[in-house]
């Protein structure tokens, strides 16, 4: 009697994770076992990737739902944001503890970016991608997809925020980028992990102290329709041409990130060029191609002056994400800004 009492008490405190999937090469396939780097992403349905790994069944009941099936380099904004509301309803469940959202890692840091700013919940949503499709030798899917689930499973997963899971690595979703395209070490942090995955349980090391999730005066039940305020990304160089800058301000764009050199330098021949598109009315933000450091406020340009932001320690494409959701709000420059100090 006590060992069966034992035994339906475990079953009742088992965890339940959702697996949402989105596709990616998590679930493609290449066309033979060393096709490692060349194959056709999105082509494996969540039930198959949750019972290609039947050991997850012993870290919480697992449940999927097929939200997308897309390469993830296709993922508009209309994608940002059913993904999102999918993601809301699921951590207002009562019956649900934890999710796991199966992602292509050439926007994965977006995505999670993007849900840790917007869904207010204190549940661990953990995102998770593969270098290498499910059918290659040594594919790091699996064992990406169990530590996951683990991940997610976890009470001390609580309050964390919105992660990333690669490579053994707890990653946070705010400052964690792609950084090589070919090895199964793809994702990094200059801050460093939160923490790892060993055997399925979770090992904890630093915590994030950015505004996010249940701290996040975004959410996602506010932002209606299926689009946001338009953002797009200038690439800097040397030889650089105004003639870009200018075809997104005829486009309607209402901001422009400029991904410059160093510390988000502007070259002195495009300084009037984004001067007089600020004065039209556009935001103009201030990031850097660099992989490490953050962007100094008033040095290399005068952006007190000029009224322009800076994207402080965020890359270019995290910087869109959040000066979109910032134009959902307001189009005041100081009020953004504060948004960049404060996510």
């Amino acid at each position: 009697m006590s060992l069966g009492v034992f035994i339906s008490v475990g079953a009742w405190a088992k965890p339940t994770v959702m697996i949402v999937a989105t596709g990616g090469t998590i679930a493609g396939a290449g066309a033979s076992a060393t096709n490692s780097a060349t194959y056709t992403a999105a082509k494996v349905p969540v039930d198959t990737l949750i019972n290609a790994v039947p050991q997850i069944q012993d870290l919480a009941n697992v449940k999927g739902v097929q939200a997308l099936q897309i390469a993830s380099e296709s993922i508009t904004d209309k994608e940002l944001l059913s993904i999102a509301r999918q993601v809301n309803e699921l951590v207002k469940r009562s019956d649900v503890n934890g999710v796991v959202i199966t992602h292509g890692t050439d926007t994965l840091e977006e995505t999670a970016f993007f849900l840790s700013l917007v869904v207010h919940t204190d549940k661990p949503i953990v995102l998770v991608g593969s270098m290498r499709p499910p059918s290659a030798l040594s594919a790091d899917g699996p064992l990406n997809l169990y530590g996951a689930v683990a991940l997610a499973a976890s009470p001390e997963s609580k309050g964390k925020g919105v992660m990333m899971f690669m490579n053994d690595s707890i990653l946070a979703a705010r400052d964690t980028s792609k950084r090589i395209n070919i090895h199964t070490n793809a994702f990094s942090s200059q801050w460093g992990a939160l923490g790892t995955v060993v055997e399925g349980k979770t090992y904890w090391f630093r915590q994030g102290v950015k505004r996010q999730t249940t701290q996040s005066e975004f959410n996602i039940e506010n932002i209606k329709g299926d689009s946001l305020p338009l953002v797009q990304i200038t690439y800097g160089s040397d030889s650089m041409l105004p003639v870009a800058y200018d075809a997104y301000a005829k486009a309607g764009v209402k901001a422009i990130i400029n991904a410059g050199t160093g510390n988000g330098s502007v070259p002195n021949y495009l300084v009037n060029t984004l001067k007089n598109l600020r004065q039209q009315g556009l935001i103009i933000v201030r990031a850097s191609r660099v992989p490490d450091g953050f962007v100094l406020r008033n040095a290399e340009q005068p952006d007190d002056q000029y009224d322009w932001v800076v994207a402080h320690d965020l890359n270019p494409q995290k910087a869109r994400i959040l000066t979109a959701l910032a134009l959902t709000k307001t189009s005041d420059t100081k009020e953004i800004q504060r948004m960049f100090w404060q996510y």
